[in-house]
């Protein structure tokens, strides 16, 4: 979002000499869940949901738009194929992230629904895409755009009407660790590192097996 202006400096007699460019940058307008709030409701900023399609399905601001920053990744080339199944069998699974790329279309569907004078406020559950998007806007010459810092995760229950089955804080969590918690982490990491290491070191994983006690 750069404004420019262009200053000129002239002889007297009227010769161009000089031509200089002056850029005004706009920041994003970084604000707490409280500030936020005071945004769309007294200078109307329109709320603009970037998280995945799971994690809006599950809890988002009330009245809100959703225009994702990343899509769920169906390409089905080799590589990607791996990559998917081996994320969706520890990830996905474990933590219940979804296996995406970026959203090339993203800039131009937001300006699809929203000119460039917008007032906008980015929001996503840890404030890491809303900050990637902020700067996609910028450059694409939106003025006015703020992000809840640390994302909705750090938003307080019944700050914003939402809507969805859980609270919005809670929109990032899923897949086994909602049942076991911490457990579930450490045992997602476990399997992890045991299947990497099945899968590069073959000869010394049978070794271990070997020595493992049996019945």
């Amino acid at each position: 979002n750069l404004a420019s202006t262009t200053s000129w400096l002239l002889l007297g007699t009227g010769k161009q000499l000089h031509r200089r460019s002056f850029v005004i940058k706009a920041e994003v307008n970084f604000v707490d869940s409280k500030e936020a709030k005071k945004l769309i409701a007294v200078e109307e900023y329109a709320v603009l949901d970037v998280r995945d399609r799971t994690q809006f399905e599950r809890s988002h601001i009330k009245d809100c738009y959703h225009v994702p920053l990343f899509i769920e990744n169906k390409d089905n080339d080799f590589g990607t194929i791996i990559k998917r199944t081996l994320h969706n069998n520890f990830s996905g699974l474990f933590f219940g992230i979804p296996f995406t790329k970026l959203n090339t279309e993203f800039v131009q569907s937001v300006k699809s629904q929203f000119p460039p004078e917008s007032k906008l406020l980015l929001v996503c559950q840890e404030g890491l895409r809303s900050t990637a998007a902020a700067k996609k806007l910028e450059e694409a010459g939106y003025q006015n755009i703020a992000c809840i810092t640390s994302g909705l995760q750090s938003v307080t229950p019944g700050t914003f009407d939402s809507v969805g089955s859980t609270e919005l804080q809670n929109a990032g969590k899923a897949g086994l660790v909602t049942i076991q918690g911490k457990i579930s982490a450490v045992l997602g990491t476990f399997l992890i590192c045991a299947y990497l290491f099945i899968t590069f070191f073959p000869d010394q994983a049978e070794k271990l097996l070997q020595l493992a006690p049996t019945s």
